[in-house]
């Protein structure tokens, strides 16, 4: 599964979103999402993958998170 498929199953799990809302330029503004949904997002990414996020700073997207994993995964 590619890692945005599995980050957005988890935002989708996480914040009870439609998989359609959940796109890699879409913001966690977007989702609604507030300090803490982003910090339960983060853990799951994190037990799924198996990496630790340092910051939260600079992930505004789910594509500046998909960028972020991929380069912790290699």
């Amino acid at each position: 599964m590619a890692i945005f498929d599995k980050i957005q199953e988890i935002i989708v799990e996480e914040l009870g979103k439609d998989a359609e809302e959940v796109q890699m330029t879409t913001s966690f503004e977007d989702l609604d999402a507030d300090s803490l949904d982003i910090f339960q997002v983060i853990s799951e990414i994190e037990d799924e993958f198996d990496i630790s996020v340092e910051t939260e700073e600079g992930l505004k997207t789910v594509g500046d998170l998909v960028t972020y994993v991929e380069g912790q995964v290699d």
